[in-house]
């Protein structure tokens, strides 16, 4: 077992943690580690070359985020939805974004558009070129960037933990081969925000919810898994 390193000071300690929660969410949010798949201490303080506190402290601001789950006396765990709280998070987001989605398209800049723009091409780009995870992650950013152009802070930390725990949903979940937004839906998004119709965002958001949800299978499926070597360090 390796041991903790007193020696690094605490102000490091503290930016070596959120940097390691910060890759793990990312490999989390891309789907390179499965929902369920342990995170054991060693092993990731063997990757990060960091000691067990700073990896402890990474993984406890990972199930604050609730993308990890912390069992007593077993270890940590990427998180696992149920199909019941799959079906509470995507009615809290048919709550939520559909309005905010209304208010984007009422407060939304030319720079704010290009921003846009530039998610739906770079969703494009990783769709053409096979990168699964890494345009779910696209496309969950542009739902955040909806949020944060409708500029309400606290719902748009709202919007982005609900899209955070639905990318887990979807890698249990998900039925089709496609990525996790069509991105034909995130370009019509795209045109009514630009328009400035708001009755048009809201209702395109609702239906484009229901279609995502409508994709799920809530059956609960095996998952297969890689090393968190391979998966963290690919090429290492």
């Amino acid at each position: 077992m390796k041991p903790d390193t007193p020696s690094v000071p605490l102000s490091d300690r503290s930016a070596t943690a959120a940097s390691i929660a910060q890759e793990l969410s990312a490999a989390i949010l891309s789907h390179r580690v499965s929902p369920g798949q342990k995170l054991g201490e060693d092993e990731l303080g063997d990757v990060f070359g960091v000691s067990r506190t700073i990896v402890r402290s990474a993984l406890q601001t990972l199930a604050h985020q609730k993308l990890v789950d912390i069992q007593r006396n077993r270890g940590a765990f990427v998180a696992s939805p149920t199909p019941r709280e799959a079906d509470e998070v995507f009615e809290a987001r048919r709550l939520i974004e559909p309005h905010v989605t209304e208010s984007a398209a009422r407060h939304a800049t030319p720079q704010d558009i290009a921003r846009l723009k530039q998610h739906v091409m770079d969703e494009h780009d990783a769709v053409a070129s096979g990168r699964r995870g890494d345009a779910l992650a696209m496309s969950g950013l542009f739902h955040v960037e909806i949020a944060r152009i409708a500029d309400q802070a606290t719902i748009a930390d709202m919007v982005r933990s609900l899209v955070e725990r639905s990318s887990l949903i979807i890698a249990l979940y998900w039925r089709k081969q496609s990525s996790l937004c069509e991105t034909d839906a995130h370009h019509d998004l795209l045109d009514a925000i630009a328009a400035g119709d708001g009755t048009l965002s809201r209702d395109l958001m609702e239906r484009h919810l229901d279609d995502l949800h409508d994709g799920l299978d809530l059956r609960m499926p095996d998952q297969l898994t890689v090393s968190l070597k391979d998966a963290l360090r690919p090429g290492d």
